[in-house]
């Protein structure tokens, strides 16, 4: 198989005629081709499947090739983009070049010029042998569909704060994204071949909460009839993601917070502790600091849980994230349903 043939390449062009003719063009040059007829719809793809290479017109309605490819540069600096240019865009795309656009070209091109330039930016962006394949650099934040630059500044202090094995506490409202975020956390970190555990507190009941958390052993109460490990167990070496911790009962907070201090717990019903190697990550859409004000969480708990704490913005705070989350969605859906819907009707 040529190194083509194993090249997937990305075209953005508004233009259905110049997308069929592309298309048919390099995909008897042996590369794998997906089409996008908006940025919009490229950065969705993007998310789902992320190419080696993308080919991207300028003057294009909506986003333009520009912003795409400053939206494409912010979330994978790695990845090579060419863009196409009309005489009176050549101005922009020769400033684009210095701001990290691999080349341009100007319409009308030939075939040869384009393949040549094609074969050219792989080959550059190519990982050296040995080494694994540059998107790798990326995967910690799999899942995590943003452009914008507040999250860009949140994204780069967390694969930071994945380097230790601080705590890290979680705000944000509810569906910004808090379980993908301590994900990402875990998979940047150097626990990333152990377990991520994920236990939602505020959806066990109080009196299970305990042993789900801790173990039990057998006998330990009605029902106890075989010894279980908890999840802190369950997480040993790895990361242990405690969703809703504001919804934590007062009474399971001073355990936690014992556990937290002799890095050790305590089986219901046992007798001696069992060591755990954890890493302890929270998030809560609760107000906290009330919380602590009116005595509802402890104010040592706190301080050992959030010994980091990030903050991730609603929608309101990242507006322009909103067409790329529904593009991202409707990808999704439609590729999960068969169906060949691939944008928004403008009315929608």
């Amino acid at each position: 198989m040529t190194a083509a043939a194993k090249a997937h390449v990305l075209i953005v062009d508004d233009d259905a005629d110049l997308l069929r003719l592309l298309s048919m063009r390099l995909g008897a040059a042996g590369y794998r081709v997906s089409t996008a007829e908006s940025a919009a719809a490229a950065l969705a793809q993007v998310a789902l499947e992320r190419p080696q290479l993308v080919v991207s017109d300028v003057q294009m309605p909506g986003m333009d090739g520009l912003a795409l490819f400053d939206a494409l540069r912010q979330r994978h600096p790695l990845l090579p983009v060419i863009l196409l240019t009309a005489h009176g865009t050549i101005p922009d795309a020769v400033e684009a070049t210095a701001r990290g656009v691999y080349t341009y070209l100007t319409k009308p091109f030939d075939g040869k010029q384009l393949l040549d330039t094609i074969a050219q930016a792989l080959s550059l962006a190519a990982p050296p042998k040995g080494r694994a394949d540059a998107s790798a650099g990326e995967a910690w934040r799999e899942g995590i569909v943003s452009r914008s630059n507040v999250m860009a500044e949140l994204l780069a202090e967390a694969r930071l704060v994945a380097g230790s094995d601080a705590s890290v506490l979680i705000r944000g409202p509810s569906g910004s994204g808090k379980e993908l975020l301590a994900q990402a956390i875990h998979r940047a970190s150097a626990r990333v071949g152990k377990p991520f555990v994920a236990v939602n507190c505020g959806a066990i009941p109080e009196n299970l909460l305990e042993s789900e958390l801790f173990g039990h052993v057998k006998g330990a109460f009605t029902g106890a009839v075989a010894h279980h490990r908890g999840l802190f167990q369950a997480a040993d070496g790895g990361t242990l993601f405690l969703d809703e911790i504001g919804d934590m009962p007062a009474a399971l907070q001073v355990k936690l917070l014992r556990v937290l201090q002799d890095r050790q717990v305590r089986p219901v019903g046992a007798s001696a502790a069992i060591p755990v190697d954890v890493r302890i990550l929270s998030a809560t859409h609760r107000d906290l600091d009330a919380a602590l004000a009116d005595g509802s969480f402890r104010e040592d708990l706190y301080y050992r849980l959030a010994v980091v704490t990030l903050t991730l913005p609603g929608l309101a705070d990242r507006r322009e994230d909103i067409p790329l989350l529904a593009q991202h969605f409707l990808g999704k859906l439609a590729a999960k349903y068969g169906k060949p819907v691939n944008g928004f009707a403008p009315e929608a």
